[in-house]
Formats: C-alpha cells, sequence, structure tokens
C-alpha cells in the first residue's frame, strides 16, 4: 500500500485520502496558483496508527523517500547547514476542523540548520525567531507542555532582539529537559516522525471529538497529514500572512474580506493572539500581493462556482497559498452569495437554489440589539458572526461548561485556543479581547452559528471577573451581545428582528419559476417549506 502521495496537480486521489487540506492543495496547483512543493500521508496512514499504535510498516521509507524528493525539488537539505529545508507539517481531514488539530511550523530547523538559515538571509534575528517558533510549536504539541509556560518563559529576556531570542530558546530548552519524556531531537527527520505521529494521535484529542459530535463528522476517517516547503511570513518588512475571503462572510458583499500580519507567520494571524490589520492594507504596502491574491481568488471562485476562504503567506514580496475552502458562508450571506452568482453568470438560478439548505434560510432572519434607546454598553468589538446572545458571563470554558447545565452563558475570553471547544460548544455566544474576525473565535462561532464579538480591545478578562470602561462585571452577570454590530451590554436590551432580505426574496421567486419536473424540486420544496415555517412559527 501507498501511504505518501506527492502533492502535484497530477495527484488524482479524493478528500477521503488526502484530507480537505491536501485536495485543496492539489486543485490549486492545477489551476496554476503558487502552492509550497510537498507531499501529503494519507488518512489511512492515520487510521492505522490509531488502531495499531504505531507507524504503519512501509511508511518509514516512503518517508525518507519523500523528503529526499522534497529536497531535490527545492534545492536544499533538510536539516542542514547549508540551505536548510525546512518545512510546515499540518494536519486535515476529509472536512474541515479549524484549529481542532496539531501543526508544527519551521520543523528542521536543528541547530546546524538555525546557522544555515542566519548564513544564507543574512539575518539571525529571523532564524532565531523561526527556532523559537519551532521549539515552542513542537514543546506544545509533541512534548504536551502547556501553551501558557511556555507563553511565559518565551517572554523573559532583555537587552536587543537577538539576545532575547536567544535567552528565550535556551529557556524553553531547559524547560523542555524539565518537564518533557525526552529533549527536542537535534535530527530533521527525527523531528518529522515525532510529529506525524502527534498529528495523527490529535484526531482523538477531545477537542476534536466535540467538534466532530457538533457537526455530525465521523470519528473513523482518520486525519491526513501535509508536509510543505515552508514559506516564511516573519521574513522582513515585505513578509506577512493572512487570510482573505473572495466575498465578506458576515454580509455576502462581493468585497475581499479579512486580516494581514506583516512580518508574521499564519498562527499569529489564526490564533488571535495579535493585533492584525484589514486586509485592504495588503494593496497599499504590497500591491503585487494583493493583485496576485485578487486574481487567485476569483480563479477559485471560476472553478468552484462558490464563495472561498484562502490562507497566505508572503515572502519577500512573494505570494504563496497555503489553504483554500470554498462556501461556507452561512444564513443571509450563504443567501446573497448564491443570488449574486447566479446575476454574475457564474451559476444558473437552479445550481443557486441548490446552493442553499433549510439551515441557511433559519440564519436569515438576524436579530440585532435595539440602538434607538439608551443602551448600558460596557464595551464593543468588532462584529464576527451574527446574531444576539444573552446569557451570564464565564470566563474559562470548564466554567461555561458547567454554567451551561443553568441556562445560557456567554464565553468571554482574552482569546480562543482549540483547548476551549468545549466551552465554545456550550455557550450561546463569545467575546474576545483579542484576535479578528479570521482568529480562532471568529471561525469556530461562524461554522456552529453563534454569535461572535472579537477584538474588543479594552476588555481585560480576570479568574472569575471581567473589566471595561472602569467597571467591573462578576462572573454570573448576564449580558447581551450583538455579533453584527459588535455591541456587549449588560442585562437584557430590547431585541429586534431586520426585516426579510430581498436576496431571499429574489431566490424564492425562483424556486417557484423551477418546473415540477425538475430534478432539483425536492430540494426546492424543502427550501419553501422551510421559509414558511421561518415566517410562521406556530
Amino acid at each position: 500500500m501507498t501511504w505518501i502521495h506527492p502533492l502535484s496537480a497530477q495527484t488524482e486521489e479524493n478528500a477521503n485520502v488526502l484530507g480537505g487540506k491536501g485536495h485543496g492543495l492539489v486543485t490549486l496547483r492545477r489551476l496554476g496558483l503558487p502552492v509550497p512543493p510537498g507531499f501529503v500521508i494519507s488518512t489511512g496512514a492515520c487510521r492505522a496508527f490509531l488502531r495499531d499504535g504505531q507507524l504503519p510498516e512501509g511508511l518509514g521509507a516512503e518517508l525518507a523517500a519523500a523528503v529526499s524528493a522534497l529536497e531535490a525539488t527545492t534545492r536544499r537539505r533538510f536539516g542542514g547547514p547549508g540551505r536548510p529545508l525546512v518545512v510546515a507539517v499540518r494536519s486535515g481531514g476529509g472536512v474541515s476542523m479549524p484549529g481542532m488539530m496539531s501543526t508544527i511550523l519551521n520543523l528542521g530547523l536543528t541547530t546546524e540548520a538555525t546557522a544555515g538559515l542566519a548564513a544564507e538571509t543574512g539575518d539571525l534575528r529571523f532564524a532565531l525567531d523561526s527556532r523559537l517558533r519551532f521549539l515552542s510549536g513542537f514543546a506544545a504539541t509533541v512534548a504536551g507542555l502547556a501553551p501558557e509556560s511556555l507563553e511565559a518563559v518565551t517572554r523573559r529576556g532583555s537587552g536587543g532582539e537577538e539576545t532575547r531570542l536567544a535567552g528565550a530558546i535556551a529557556a524553553v530548552e531547559a524547560l523542555i529537559r524539565e518537564r518533557a519524556a525526552e529533549p527536542v531531537p537535534d535530527d530533521a527527520m527525527r523531528q518529522l516522525e515525532l510529529a506525524v505521529r502527534a498529528v495523527f494521535s490529535s484526531w482523538h484529542t477531545p477537542r476534536a471529538r466535540t467538534y466532530r459530535e457538533l457537526h455530525g463528522l465521523s470519528h473513523e476517517s482518520g486525519t491526513a497529514v501535509t508536509v510543505q516547503a515552508m514559506v516564511f511570513g516573519n521574513r522582513g518588512d515585505h513578509s506577512g500572512s493572512g487570510v482573505a475571503f473572495s466575498r465578506d462572510p458576515n454580509t455576502g458583499e462581493s468585497t475581499p474580506f479579512g486580516e494581514v500580519l506583516f512580518g508574521c507567520q499564519g498562527e499569529d494571524v489564526v490564533s488571535g493572539g495579535s493585533v492584525t490589520r484589514p486586509l485592504s492594507e495588503l494593496a497599499e504596502r504590497e500591491p503585487a500581493v494583493w493583485a496576485g491574491l485578487l486574481e487567485a481568488m476569483g480563479r477559485i471562485e471560476e472553478h468552484y462556482r462558490d464563495a472561498c476562504h484562502v490562507e497566505f503567506t508572503f515572502e519577500a514580496g512573494r505570494l504563496w497559498l497555503l489553504q483554500v475552502r470554498p462556501g461556507g458562508l452561512a444564513g443571509r450571506a450563504a443567501v446573497r452569495v448564491a443570488v449574486d452568482l447566479a446575476d454574475e453568470g457564474l451559476i444558473s438560478r437552479r445550481e443557486a437554489l441548490l446552493l442553499i439548505s433549510p439551515r441557511h434560510l433559519r440564519h436569515v432572519r438576524i436579530p440585532r440589539i435595539e440602538t434607538a434607546g439608551t443602551l448600558d454598553v460596557l464595551t464593543r468589538g468588532l462584529g464576527a458572526c451574527p446574531g444576539v446572545a444573552v446569557g451570564r458571563v464565564a470566563t474559562t470554558a470548564d466554567r461555561a461548561a458547567r454554567m451551561a447545565a443553568e441556562g445560557p452563558v456567554i464565553l468571554v475570553r482574552p482569546q480562543t485556543s482549540p483547548l476551549d471547544m468545549h466551552g465554545l460548544a456550550a455557550a450561546a455566544g463569545v467575546v474576545t479581547a483579542r484576535g479578528g474576525p479570521t482568529s480562532h473565535a471568529a471561525v469556530v462561532a461562524r461554522s456552529m452559528g453563534r454569535p461572535a464579538v472579537v477584538g474588543a480591545v479594552d476588555l481585560t478578562v480576570d479568574v472569575a471577573s471581567v473589566q471595561a470602561g472602569g467597571r467591573t462585571l462578576p462572573e454570573g452577570t448576564v449580558i447581551t451581545i450583538d455579533g453584527t454590530g459588535g455591541e456587549v451590554v449588560v442585562g437584557t436590551p430590547r431585541i429586534i428582528t431586520a426585516p426579510t432580505d430581498p436576496h431571499l426574496h429574489r431566490l424564492l421567486a425562483w424556486a417557484d419559476e423551477i418546473s415540477s419536473g425538475d430534478s432539483g424540486r425536492d430540494h426546492i420544496e424543502r427550501l419553501t417549506a422551510a421559509h414558511a415555517v421561518l415566517l410562521n412559527p406556530r
């Protein structure tokens, strides 16, 4: 059996084998778009590992051959001192599970390779920053160290930037020696083997199981592992990373939407731990990258005949695409996109109807907080998922899960991580102090249809209270959040429902035009029935 497949346009395997991420990258290559070279370890290898407790027979030899081929393609040496090959190791189930499984970036940065990267680029700060990122990711994912412990030691140190980074590296290495079963190996192939094992094992973490149960996904399929040559968003002023939607995921408007960070890697964008910049700033600072991104999203929309969502990195002014997801918009945004795509001639009216399910219609009439009267506003952030949620403040995922048994809760966090999944699942809505509309909290809330407010920058979250605007609210205080306008209000203000969207009227008018013999009639009848229930719930 073949466990590894090259990440090339000629690969024929589907998402069940390559995972959604790997299959999407193959599609991007077929479209002629820039994708870092690499290979995919199949979901079958994951299933064998989970069944037997060890990597399947033959995978080690295939892994060595795949790395050798990648070295030849990139003209680099894995873990070597001269022109080192550094890779990203990412998970990817057949269906997207954002942030639920493990990823390790900058793998292969051994001591020699770090020195080689510094010599090649003439930038010691960049090489040390990349090494620190690798050690922190490896320690959390493979060695199981708590992210809070790692964050605490990486922030220590003084002096110049290079001195501080060197001190942080030494501190992380010491922490690993103290608390982990073994130190980080200084052998690139051993690092890769341990990383693959860790990604496979992350399939059965509580957060991943919770996500699959919420979305009705199988526990049996396993994850693929995508291994690609690293592209460095943290390499200087003309590098960065971002997330882009071809259309606004909150409204469906045909305007590129997303976030970008300059001089940073993708994990900084999606974690919600950094203050991101609007995607539009890319047009001002890196016009060539912006033009390439717009062209890429246009070609992707034409291929999928739907809106798309991409993760990207640019290194020294050159654009690279790292992931693509078609569709995935909810409620009113999905309806508008379907109607607009039909108006643009990209799909037919029948196809527009088939893009919309009764679930989309349940979220079309979006409630809002009535702002005409006097509101007791605690803070404001960015609306990341439309809707209104009312509940008691919970400041940790564990307490949100416990408190939800006695009524709705709002999870309020500095930022969320995959470790908060059980709290996000239990909460009626989520508020974060940091992060933007493509952060972990926003993406997960959007996938579950839960109202979310992110980036409430004056909000401070303590062990059992939240503070903003000079006020302190104890945990358990009832608040109301508006995931459209971004308001966080104390108490229960008046809530109104927005009028029915004109795009929905047009869509349903098209449904009336479909003949009874149409192959999609059953689906369309379910849509119209769902709409009737929506308008007349009794």
